[in-house]
């Protein structure tokens, strides 16, 4: 089948990879317009419009796809679209292009963590097991009539790069096996049920502070959830840091949440939580970098029995 491919990042790039490596062909790539990115808001292109470009694909980028996509779309006369992390809500029009509609590849066992944050949730709340599922795309969030899924099993030292990773992997292998069998009229689609959906919201700067009345759990899944990118931060003195890593650890002290415990080169930098405390052991000064918490504390001193986001 002829298919044209809407993604950004890297989920995206490793789900397209595997159509390019089957039968079907991959008549155009849709993305997010080029945007600002880092410290120097240098313009950056959406990673999956380099891969695409470096496979001899067209690329096509519309600021909104419902406004200025759909003569070029229907142009390409194209059997079906495939979505993975595009970003954009596509409108009736959009979806009725195609012969075969559209079929995206969401990231979780539906109707489980609808929306922009699936993995990341499922990180934050501990599960042990998430998945992928191809879906029939409709108006609504990630409400269409499903077709496959399959389960990936989460690490205890997976965060959201390494967790992307595996359901990206997952998701290639599925949507190949989707196209085969909408291409030879076999698939059987299954209605979501309603009353099982949860919802996941898009992740805001100020999601990331972390609260040290949490438990240690709470907090380690939340980094794990937003490393190794974003990362969770705390304050102290003013000054902002970012973490990167953390690890649960047994404290019995009766002292305030966000006590600073420990800070030595030999100890770590533990910090008091609601059950115990937590060890940071990956993280970032305002203008520094990233580096572990032992070597950061080699020559700098955080005082012990501070009290850290006062």
């Amino acid at each position: 089948m002829k298919v044209i491919f809407l993604g950004t990042a890297e989920f995206s790039c490793i789900c397209l990879d595997y159509i390019l490596k089957s039968k079907h062909e991959v008549v155009a790539v849709v993305t997010q317009p080029d945007k600002p990115s880092g410290r120097g808001h240098k313009i950056a292109s959406p990673l999956i419009k380099t891969f695409a470009k470096e496979k001899g694909i067209p690329v096509y980028q519309f600021e909104k796809i419902r406004r200025d996509g759909t003569s070029v779309l229907k142009s390409l006369n194209a059997d079906i679209m495939v979505t993975a992390s595009y970003g954009q809500i596509l409108s009736q029009e959009i979806i009725d292009i195609c012969p075969n509609k559209i079929i995206n590849v969401h990231a979780s066992l539906l109707p489980k963590y609808r929306g922009a944050s699936p993995i990341q949730y499922a990180l934050m709340n501990g599960d042990n097991v998430t998945g992928v599922t191809i879906m029939r795309t409709e108006a609504g969030i990630d409400t269409g009539d499903m077709f496959l899924s399959s389960e990936v099993k989460i690490d205890y030292n997976d965060d959201y790069a390494t967790l992307t990773e595996k359901l990206a992997h997952a998701g290639g292998q599925l949507v190949v096996t989707a196209l085969d069998l909408i291409e030879q009229g076999k698939a059987k689609w299954t209605k979501q049920d309603e009353n099982s959906a949860t919802y996941t919201k898009m992740i805001k700067g100020e999601d990331n502070l972390l609260d040290f009345n949490k438990t240690a759990k709470q907090l380690v899944n939340l980094t794990r959830a937003l490393s190794p990118n974003i990362g969770t931060k705390f304050t102290l003195n003013g000054d902002t840091y970012k973490v990167f890593k953390l690890k649960e650890k047994i404290c019995d002290k009766a002292i305030m949440n966000g006590t600073i415990v420990n800070a030595s080169s030999k100890q770590g930098l533990e910090i008091k939580c609601k059950d115990g405390a937590v060890e940071i052991e990956v993280l970032q000064a305002s203008g520094g970098k990233k580096m572990p918490a032992k070597s950061f504390l080699n020559g700098r001193k955080l005082p012990i029995g501070t009290v850290v986001n006062a």
